[in-house]
């Protein structure tokens, strides 16, 4: 693929994002961010950095003085446990086994898989929906089973995998951006009420 043709498709892509979950997804970290709750998140792959990357930017691109701080862990990062969860009971419990003893009702677990159909993201979510917390799911080509199994499903509409990676690392950013925007809104306020 030429690369004019790959960043024109892209912007296609781009230009069908519905706008409308995507703002769901911000009032839901949002509200969990106000009560404290914690925010999980877990990929495969490409989707695995996305997530990483995604925790490390809602736990610091959104600090404003005054303001509550993201509790987030990104399931990824934890490369021991990660290979021994594998390795003892299997790839597909690697997310699960590790929100079992953490995930409470209030949390939110996002999960991020380009296909939809990534075993361990779904198990995850199943484990996450049973402990009371709001799913959250980035996906691609038709959604999958993750597009049908969360609370807010955040689908690209796009079978170019590359593609659909790129949109989920933009919107994370675009995500973090808007709740920096939000508390910087919530200090000014607070700053009001004060004088």
């Amino acid at each position: 693929m030429d690369i004019r043709h790959y960043f024109n498709t892209l912007q296609s892509v781009l230009n069908d994002v519905p706008f409308n979950v995507v703002d769901q997804v911000v009032d839901v970290l949002m509200a969990a961010n106000r009560n404290g709750n914690v925010v999980y998140i877990c990929g495969n792959g490409g989707s695995a950095a996305t997530a990483t990357h995604f925790g490390c930017d809602l736990a610091k691109r959104p600090i404003v003085a005054g303001q509550p701080r993201f509790r987030v862990v990104a399931l990824t990062d934890n490369n021991a446990l990660m290979t021994a969860l594998s390795n003892d009971i299997g790839y597909d419990a690697v997310f699960s086994e590790q929100l079992l003893p953490l995930v409470r009702p209030g949390d939110v677990l996002i999960g991020i898989s380009g296909s939809g159909n990534s075993k361990n993201v779904v198990n995850a979510v199943q484990v996450a929906k049973e402990a009371g917390a709001t799913t959250i799911g980035f996906c691609g080509y038709d959604g999958g089973k993750l597009k049908q199994a969360v609370d807010v499903p955040v689908h690209i509409d796009c079978n170019v995998m590359a593609m659909v990676e790129d949109v989920h690392l933009v919107l994370e950013h675009a995500i973090c951006e808007r709740l920096l925007a939000l508390n910087m809104e919530a200090a000014e306020r607070s700053l009001v009420s004060e004088a």
